[in-house]
């Protein structure tokens, strides 16, 4: 990837502008990660519950990608805490009889293992609690990873509450870094929510953006921009999004999807242009 095509967190933190997500691939997730990198991706994205992700997987796949010359600090890893009630009551990788700190130790150690490394770039709670002491309890245990240099940086998924990520980011002792939400109209496509991530330097990701939105993809002003760059809907719309600080992640399995892509930062919207794109978001 071309140095245009990284940004740097408030941690310090070298991040790529696209990032490769690991949902629901089950056992092709080595292959199809080992993949992903030899074409050009260097973040990778994962979560520690395997209800929905292979993590054992991941690391598998650049275990092998780093066979062909790579070395870890090329690679972006970020995996998540998930509570106990985002697992499978049969397959949980912690104790969930255990308090909430030794839950987030043993799912981190656990994730160290399953990712062949000794450290991490994100850890990321997967969703806040419904009780905010039981948030930042969680928040806390994290907090000592990453003060043990576990971790280079925190952050937070499927938070769609302004409030929650206020409380959280003013209660929190090393603030969250990143913020990792479904990109879709139901939530007015996060507008407040990115615009506090931007003041306090919060780096936003957003899965679910193509398969949400079909009527973006498309409509009229897609198309006609596809043709213009001789690109495709979905290369425009991650473009648009990169332009304006979304980092998206896209879980593709299909080669031609992947090269794709990566070739989002190939080509550059003019502003009207941008602004016609940004009207389809409401």
């Amino acid at each position: 990837m071309h140095q245009s095509a990284f940004i740097i967190s408030a941690f310090d933190v070298r991040i790529p502008k696209i990032i490769y997500g690991t949902a629901w691939k089950g056992e092709r997730t080595a292959g199809l990660v080992e993949h992903a990198v030899s074409l050009g991706f260097r973040g990778v994205d994962t979560a520690c519950q395997p209800k929905h992700y292979h993590e054992a997987g991941v690391g598998e796949g650049l275990a092998a990608s780093f066979k062909t010359g790579l070395a870890r600090s090329d690679i972006y890893l970020q995996t998540k805490f998930t509570p106990v009630n985002g697992q499978d009551p049969k397959r949980m990788p912690y104790d969930p009889k255990a308090d909430l700190a030794l839950q987030v130790s043993q799912s981190f150690e656990t994730s160290l293992l399953n990712l062949k490394t000794d450290y991490l770039d994100g850890l990321i709670l997967h969703s806040p609690y419904s009780q905010e002491q039981q948030t930042m309890e969680v928040w806390r245990a994290m907090e000592a990873i990453f003060n043990h240099s576990g971790t280079r940086q925190l952050g937070i998924s499927n938070c769609h509450s302004l409030e929650v990520l206020q409380s959280l980011y003013q209660y929190a002792k090393v603030k969250p870094a990143i913020l990792q939400n479904r990109f879709y109209a139901n939530t007015h496509y996060d507008r407040e929510i990115r615009e506090y991530c931007k003041q306090q330097h919060i780096l936003y990701q957003s899965f679910w953006i193509l398969s949400a939105n079909p009527h973006i993809l498309a409509h009229p002003t897609m198309m006609g921009l596809a043709v213009k760059y001789g690109r495709t809907p979905e290369q425009i719309f991650f473009h648009y999004l990169t332009e304006i600080g979304v980092i998206p992640l896209t879980g593709t399995t299909q080669q031609s999807h992947m090269v794709d892509d990566l070739a989002i930062f190939d080509f550059t919207l003019t502003e009207t242009e941008c602004m016609a794109v940004a009207s389809l978001l409401t």
